[in-house]
C-alpha cells in the first residue's frame, strides 16, 4: 500500500493523471485491505458466512489478476544495472597482495519500486486464494437436519392480591412457564 500511495502521490504533487496500471493496482489493494480487516474482526460470524467470503475472496483474485495484467511490462524490465570499476592493488604486507576491483550498482528506484508492486500483486492472488479455500473448508459443517434446538424455560410469578377487609381476601400464586428458543 505504501509504495503505491507514493506513486499516486507523486502523480499527485504533479498534477498529473495517475496510470491505470498504478491506479488500477492501488484501488484493488485499498478495497482488498478494507476487506482483510472487515473479515478479521467479523470472524466470530464467518461460519455462518463463509461461502460468502470465499466469493469475494475469489472476486479479489480476479481483480489482482487484471491488476498484475495491466502492471505486466514491468516483468521484463532491468531495474539495477551493475558496472565494473577500476581495480586497484591491496597489499598485505609480507603476505602478499591482492587484486580487487571494485563494482558500481545503480538501480531506478521507480522501476524497482513498479516491480515490487508487481510481485506483491501475485502475491496477493495466491494469499486470496488460499483465503478462499480456507473460508470453504472452515464453513458450516452442521446439517440443518443434525441442528438441535436448544430452549429455556423462563417462570413467571404473579401474585394477586386483595384487600384484607375484604372476607374473601386469599392470597394466590399463578406461575405461568414459557419456553423461548434461543
Amino acid at each position: 500500500m505504501g509504495m503505491l500511495a507514493y506513486f499516486v502521490n507523486g502523480f499527485v504533487q504533479l498534477n498529473e493523471l495517475t496510470p491505470d496500471y498504478v491506479l488500477v493496482l492501488f484501488i484493488v489493494s485499498v478495497l482488498a485491505l478494507a476487506w482483510s480487516i472487515y473479515t478479521l474482526f467479523s470472524y466470530h460470524r464467518s461460519s455462518a458466512n463463509a461461502t460468502f467470503v470465499a466469493v469475494v475472496d475469489l472476486l479479489f483474485v480476479g481483480a489482482f489478476i487484471g491488476a498484475v495484467y495491466a502492471l505486466r511490462f514491468i516483468a521484463g524490465a532491468d531495474c539495477t544495472s551493475i558496472t565494473r570499476g577500476d581495480p586497484y592493488d591491496v597489499s598485505f604486507g609480507p603476505f602478499g597482495s591482492a587484486n580487487i576491483t571494485n563494482f558500481d550498482a545503480s538501480t531506478d528506484k521507480t522501476c524497482a519500486m513498479l516491480k515490487a508492486c508487481f510481485a506483491f500483486g501475485i502475491m496477493n492472488c495466491v494469499f486470496f486464494f488460499v483465503t478462499s479455500v480456507l473460508a470453504c473448508l472452515h464453513g458450516d459443517r452442521i446439517s440443518s437436519s443434525d441442528r438441535t434446538t436448544y430452549y429455556r424455560e423462563t417462570h413467571h410469578h404473579r401474585h394477586g392480591h386483595r384487600s384484607s377487609r375484604s372476607p374473601h381476601s386469599r392470597h394466590s400464586t399463578h406461575s405461568s412457564h414459557r419456553r423461548v428458543y434461543v
